[in-house]
């Protein structure tokens, strides 16, 4: 049972608390812009060890427009990282950070998250609490404990007939996939173009992804929500987590696996980005037998041991404290090709696979030899993205079928699982559809580039 624990000072005018690396929350006096009552709570939701990271709410006793947090770390902390702020700064132990604009306003009683942030060293313990520089007491604010939440009720069962009322939870078993019952399986499927560049929703759209069910026959669809572009989730990020949301949802209704792809060339730079968006979306969604995790689509010429690594234990250790069990596949360096310099030296944990991206005009037999050494080293691989096209995703039209063919049959022979680069309009050769396709499905009518030869290899 995944559950997060939380303590709460009283509410006074002027009061303190001394804050450690549960939650807690303590009370701001009042001044010009907090009004007595308002409470701050700060929530540290994931300590693995080296660094954690921690939520910050406020409640607003009188309505709030604009706000200013600041405290002491009892203890040294270094390399803090804040999101939806317009400000943070830390001082030897001291930090402060201001509201990012769109998240000042507070109303009268409401409760608001507004900010979180990573900090690597210390324990989470903070002191001298202060809320538009009024300070909030010496500690004497009284402790009760509220009950420790559950995690959400399972879902209804998967429809009868569907690939995840057939297989349920997934789990490595050894450089393999096996589902509930022990037998190793592939899962077929295709990825969504980057969200915020898709001509039209269809990523989201629960008829669509039926249709593709029972028409196209996939067992598994990965949104790839693209992280780094102008308009994407850095810029937007409760937007883009909202779309990712509603194809979570759709999968579970459809009885599909679903990956959710933080799609990004320079994840590691968005570590505490990736962290926060990783721990919430596994607090509230960990316990679906669905879910696959993806934390890095395609590092570009990275150290494996110095840059990766580092990212994706910082990224699994967040999924794990909401999440013992699903699937996490890690992506490798050089948009993911260099799998075997990851079977060197591999992320500790368990149900960890890794990604192995091709192109089949670019990538040929030196790549599955690459591929087949980290096999041979325990590695368990997922092809999270490929096309019959050349690395660019197809922009000249070309598709390369004889040798696409070949990873296919390699693909089949180890059983490895994969999705298809994408489901979206346009000229690219990677792209399934053609100008007009429906957004519901019904897209027989309208396949495009790689799109015949992908559907015949899906089951």
């Amino acid at each position: 049972m995944k559950t997060r624990r939380r303590r709460t000072a009283a509410i006074l005018a002027a009061v303190t608390a001394a804050l450690s690396a549960s939650a807690l929350t303590v009370a701001a006096a009042q001044n010009a812009s907090a009004a007595a009552g308002c409470d701050v709570e700060y929530d540290v939701v994931n300590d693995w060890g080296t660094g954690f990271q921690a939520n910050v709410s406020i409640t607003a006793g009188e309505a709030l427009d604009g706000w200013t947090v600041e405290w002491d770390f009892t203890d040294a902390v270094s390399g803090i990282s804040a999101w939806n702020v317009s400000s943070q700064s830390l001082s030897g132990r001291h930090f402060t950070a201001s509201d990012a604009g769109w998240n000042g306003a507070i109303a009268a009683g409401q409760t608001r998250e507004v900010f979180g942030f990573t900090a690597s060293g210390g324990s989470g313990e903070i002191s001298n609490v202060k809320v538009d520089g009024v300070a909030c007491g010496d500690g004497s604010g009284e402790q009760t404990t509220e009950p420790e939440p559950t995690d959400p009720e399972p879902t209804d069962p998967a429809p009868a007939g569907t690939p995840v009322e057939e297989h349920g939870e997934l789990h490595v078993c050894g450089a393999g996939m096996c589902d509930e019952s022990g037998a190793q399986i592939q899962l077929r499927g295709v990825s969504s173009m980057w969200l915020h560049w898709q001509t039209q929703p269809y990523a989201q759209n629960l008829q669509a992804l039926e249709w593709m069910r029972d028409n196209w026959n996939i067992e598994v669809f990965r949104v790839a929500m693209g992280v780094e572009p102008e308009g994407a989730y850095l810029d937007d990020p409760q937007g883009w987590k909202t779309e990712v949301e509603k194809v979570i949802q759709n999968a579970a209704e459809a009885g599909v696996y679903v990956i959710v792809d933080f799609h990004a060339h320079q994840a590691h730079q968005h570590q505490a980005e990736a962290v926060a968006f990783f721990a919430d979306l596994a607090d509230r969604y960990g316990h679906l037998p669905n879910i696959i995790w993806e934390p890095y689509n395609e590092p570009e010429q990275v150290s494996w041991t110095g840059t990766v690594k580092p990212y994706h234990e910082a990224v699994v250790a967040a999924i794990r404290a909401q999440d013992p069990d699903n699937l996490i596949v890690l992506g490798t360096p050089t948009w993911s090709q260099d799998v075997d310099v990851a079977a060197q030296n591999p992320v500790s944990g368990t149900n960890l696979m890794y990604t192995l991206h091709f192109y089949s005009c670019t990538h040929a037999q030196w790549n599955r030899d690459k591929a087949d050494a980290a096999i041979d080293a325990g590695l368990a691989l997922f092809v999270t993205e490929w096309g019959a096209s050349a690395a660019d995703g197809g922009l000249d039209g070309r598709v390369c079928l004889d040798e696409a063919q070949r990873w296919v049959d390699w693909m089949s022979a180890n059983k490895i699982s994969w999705t298809a680069w994408k489901l979206d309009v346009g000229p690219d050769s990677t792209n399934l559809l053609s100008s007009g396709a429906p957004l519901t499905g019904g897209w027989d009518g309208y396949l495009h580039g790689h799109a015949p030869f992908v559907i015949a290899n899906l089951p």
